[in-house]
Order: C-alpha cells, then sequence, then structure tokens
C-alpha cells in the first residue's frame, strides 16, 4: 500500500512556509507540474557548497528522497547543471533552492542513504 501524495505545488507551498517560519530563504528555481511533479532540492550550505536531494518513494510508498550527485555537497554549478539535465528530461519538475547557512533544514520523508 503506498501513502497519499500530496500534490507538488501544495508541498512547495507549506516548504515555503516552513522555510520562511526558520529563517531560511527559499527560491523556486523552477516551476514544474502542479499535481505531480516530482521535486529536487538544492540545499547550500554554509560553505556554500550544495546538498541535492531528489523527491522519491521508499520500499514502502512514502515520501523519500535520494542524493543523485552523492553524498557530499558539491559545487553550485555542478549541482544546477543537474537540474538543467533532469528539467531537459522531465519538463514537470520543480526544483527548489534553500539557503542553509546553519545545517537545519531537514526535508519530510527519509533520505535514503547509498551502501
Amino acid at each position: 500500500m503506498t501513502a497519499a501524495r500530496l500534490k507538488a505545488q501544495l508541498w512547495v507551498r507549506a516548504q515555503m512556509r516552513l522555510c520562511d517560519r526558520a529563517g531560511l530563504p527559499l527560491t523556486v528555481l523552477r516551476r514544474g507540474d502542479p499535481d505531480a511533479g516530482t521535486v529536487i532540492l538544492k540545499v547550500v550550505g554554509p560553505d556554500g557548497r550544495a546538498a541535492v536531494l531528489s523527491q522519491a518513494t521508499s520500499a514502502d510508498g512514502r515520501l523519500a528522497w535520494h542524493r543523485p550527485l552523492g553524498r557530499e555537497p558539491v559545487a553550485e554549478g555542478e549541482a544546477e547543471d543537474y537540474i538543467a539535465r533532469q528539467a531537459r528530461f522531465d519538463p514537470d519538475i520543480w526544483a527548489l533552492e534553500i539557503m542553509d547557512r546553519q545545517g537545519i533544514y531537514l526535508p519530510d520523508g527519509v533520505v535514503m542513504e547509498d551502501d
């Protein structure tokens, strides 16, 4: 059984409010399909490097995230290139940039770690 999924635009709006309350600037880099677009997060840390998280589904059908560029943050340009490649492949994606200089942002759902 899979968990009900929030529409992408609603999920993005919720993240905007949560980040605003936490004092974390959030920018929508790309607007995708309002109902079913996949979300990519670019989380810029205190060193200016970016962690990239791409929305996925866990084995039990819940919201999850994977790290398509690896566990370690990358240069912002590398993160932006990844988002551009994904947008060419899937024009329905959403891309969000979160400036997290304090290292406090945690996406809802599990972050899947590569073994």
